[in-house]
């Protein structure tokens, strides 16, 4: 019962803790409609890859003392995507290499910056935040969440708007083309949502901690279901579910929002996992 009233004594005393739950589901939710297509497509890494990219944007928005980092972070996570896309395709360096090289160099470049041009005394404090989301989720403003709202719908409603296309890039890329969908416009598009939602989700999880947000919710909903609309849909309901779960007990235990996270989708997935093994076992 003390938990209960601690709860809601929080949100509705404290603005920003109903900020961060919003905001939370928001991200969340964008995440998962993505996560399935680019685990189908082994393309899970981008999000890592990105994540690191939009570090390194951090730490020179930190250097150069701009108050709304979103101004450079956003762009350059997005070009990045890009370019990401762009450098896979060479037959010289492959997707996954090129990932490695973009996303460890804007790690490296990022973590020198902040450390050659400091902006604070606490340069280990301001690193961890940045790749682990530790306090940055509960320093929300409404100008915050205003932009998360917005980006969110526009994520959401392009992947709605665009579903039966995705669909037909995600399973079978060579006969979208042959029937006349320009897979490569698409896959570029996808880039360009998943670093949307990259640049949302740092102030949720961290840097480090995105690709988890993006991965664990697919994967857990395909240890049971097998068609691409329901996987999508637990998918869905089992991110916003852990992300609500895990804002939630990092208010009461006083634990990290980000890790809370992370280890609220672990959890589910070894319950998904367990549960379809019991059923494959049955079945047997």
């Amino acid at each position: 019962m003390n938990n209960l009233a601690k709860l809601a004594d929080y949100f509705v005393n404290y603005p920003f803790v109903r900020y961060a739950f919003v905001v939370g589901l928001l991200i969340a939710l964008c995440a998962s409609l993505l996560g399935v297509t680019l685990v189908l497509k082994r393309f899970s890494f981008i999000g890592d890859g990105l994540s690191h990219v939009a570090f390194g944007a951090m730490a020179v928005a930190a250097v150069t003392g701009l108050t709304n980092k979103m101004i450079i972070v956003l762009p350059v996570t997005v070009l990045s995507a890009i370019l990401l896309l762009r450098t896979g395709q060479n037959t010289k360096i492959k997707g996954d290499a090129a990932v490695a090289m973009i996303s460890v160099g804007a790690l490296a470049v990022g973590y020198m910056l902040m450390n050659v041009f400091p902006s604070s005394s606490n340069i280990s404090g301001d690193v961890c935040s940045t790749l682990f989301g530790s306090t940055s989720i509960l320093t929300l403003r409404k100008s915050d969440v205003a932009l998360c709202v917005v980006m969110a719908v526009i994520v959401i409603l392009m992947f709605l708007l665009f579903y039966h296309k995705i669909f037909a890039v995600t399973f079978d890329e060579s006969f979208a083309q042959a029937s006349g969908i320009p897979a490569n416009g698409y896959n570029l598009l996808i880039a360009v949502i998943t670093s949307m939602i990259i640049v949302l989700a740092m102030n949720l999880v961290g840097s480090l901690l995105i690709s988890a947000l993006i991965i664990f919710p697919a994967l857990s909903a395909m240890r049971l279901f097998r068609s691409f609309r329901s996987v999508i849909i637990c998918s869905a309901v089992i991110s916003v579910i852990c992300a609500g779960a895990g804002i939630i007990l990092s208010i009461l235990f006083s634990t990290p929002v980000g890790s809370t996270i992370v280890v609220a989708d672990m959890v589910v997935f070894f319950l998904f996992s367990l549960i379809a093994r019991c059923k494959g076992g049955s079945k047997a």
